[in-house]
């Protein structure tokens, strides 16, 4: 063993690419698995995250370990929260993971310190598969107390809609069960306040354009990055494509970092990367927050690496080993600006074909610095996509650009390379907003 290593905690798609880049400089070690894999989901039975971190705390002396990040909603932040706590490294507390990732919690706390930014909210009166009891406002926007890639994250227009949506067959149970349960664990010893995650969130809709805030906070110091629109495809709440930079007003992006600031010293984040997502509305001028992640976006690392000559993943290795990021010196940009494009089907019946070796090799020589990744899935899995999801992901695309005109250009030129339809060619919603609402929940509502 030549020097201190670093470890990664279920380490897939964005952060392999990302924490690749620096392995000659960072070298890590990773541990986990891939839920969305076989045979590698088969851990996912039995998986319980407090013997996970046990046996890497054992292993971390002879492996040379002294730092340790993630960016995996799911068990990852979490799991790397406890490690660093155990061990002494650096890390993000774990009670200000679990704050965040509790989303009935942290609606509560952002109730304290800036109802201004928050929605009504309340807990669902029944849990999966009970009836739904009447007397509930719609619409109304449904998500699980603990979750991950918005799954079952959506609104819902009426009674018999939510009741249809929170009906499901054994197999379905037993996936968000054992998704929830490692998580619902540590919760209920760490944070028995927050109540179980086993539920379902009700949440007023907001109007506006979504948003991420991106930053990280160090010594308690928040420090922010940048703000990245998230588009969704016409009439839907499926991401189209998410852009960086964008045209974000001064004054609001102040406001969402004061609320960020606010929320997170209250839950005693004083160290590591977050995203904070939120939607802005122009014309009552309101920002409502929609969740705090307690880590980077990684689909967003390559966006900043080709706009700002800000590496994400960079800025966690420095993190994790104690340092401070804003000492790094920044990358030529490549890109004025730069795009993640989200391939979707909404007819459960297509099946987009995946791209050749051929087409593949073809983008990558006209565009060497495109970033891709595509998502072959079985019948089955595509039918489950659509009754957690309402549509079908087969591929992401990373571009960049000297300006929207010129990136648009790639995006189609790329789109037809791989044989698909282009993100960017779809008609443009007269409105993203959500249907405004007409009356309010009736249990935790922001005076």
């Amino acid at each position: 063993m030549t020097g201190p290593r670093t470890l990664v905690l279920f380490n897939y798609d964005w952060d392999r690419l990302g924490f690749g880049r620096w392995a000659a400089e960072f070298p890590h070690d990773h541990a986990g698995f891939d839920l969305f894999s076989f045979p590698s989901n088969a851990r996912l039975p039995g998986f319980d995250l407090t013997r996970f971190v046990d046996r890497l705390a054992r292993k971390a002396p002879r492996a040379g370990w002294n730092a340790v990040t993630s960016n995996h909603e799911q068990f990852g932040a979490l799991g790397a929260a406890m490690l660093a706590e155990r061990m002494g490294w650096p890390g993000t507390p774990v009670n200000a993971v679990l704050a965040c990732q509790h989303k009935l919690h942290a609606r509560r706390v952002l109730q304290q310190v800036a109802p201004e930014a928050n929605t009504g909210f309340g807990l669902m009166p029944a849990r999966y598969g009970e009836p739904i009891p009447a007397g509930l406002a719609y619409p109304s926007f449904v998500k699980p107390v603990k979750a991950a890639f918005s799954v079952l994250a959506r609104t819902v227009r009426s009674r018999e809609e939510l009741q249809a949506m929170t009906r499901f067959g054994a197999w379905e149970l037993w996936v968000i069960r054992h998704l929830v349960e490692p998580f619902e664990r540590i919760a209920q010893q760490r944070l028995p306040e927050a109540g179980s995650a086993h539920r379902l969130l009700l949440e007023q809709p907001a109007p506006g354009l979504q948003y991420n805030l991106d930053g990280y906070v160090i010594k308690g110091e928040l420090r922010p990055l940048g703000v990245v629109h998230s588009e969704m495809y016409p009439g839907t709440q499926c991401f189209r494509r998410f852009v960086y930079p964008c045209g974000l007003p001064e004054a609001v992006r102040a406001q969402a970092i004061a609320v960020a600031h606010r929320f997170l010293a209250a839950i005693g984040f004083d160290h590591g990367l977050f995203n904070m997502e939120f939607f802005f509305d122009a014309a009552s001028g309101k920002l409502t927050v929609i969740e705090f992640n307690p880590r980077m976006a990684a689909q967003f690392s390559d966006l900043y690496l080709r706009v700002d000559g800000v590496d994400l993943h960079r800025l966690a290795l420095e993190l994790a080993h104690g340092r401070d990021p804003a000492l790094l010196p920044r990358a030529a940009p490549s890109a004025g600006v730069a795009a993640s494009f989200v391939y979707r089907s909404f007819d459960p019946a297509a099946r987009p074909p995946m791209p050749s070796a051929a087409r593949i090799a073809e983008l990558a020589r006209q565009y060497p610095d495109a970033m891709l990744f595509h998502f072959p899935k079985t019948a089955g899995q595509i039918a489950r996509d659509f009754k957690w999801l309402a549509s079908y992901r087969y591929g992401i695309l990373h571009l960049g650009g000297t300006d929207v005109a010129d990136l648009a250009a790639h995006c189609a030129t790329a789109s037809a390379l791989l044989g698909w339809p282009s993100p960017c060619s779809a008609q443009e919603p007269a409105s993203d907003t959500l249907p405004p609402l007409t009356q309010e929940l009736s249990l935790e509502t922001p005076t």
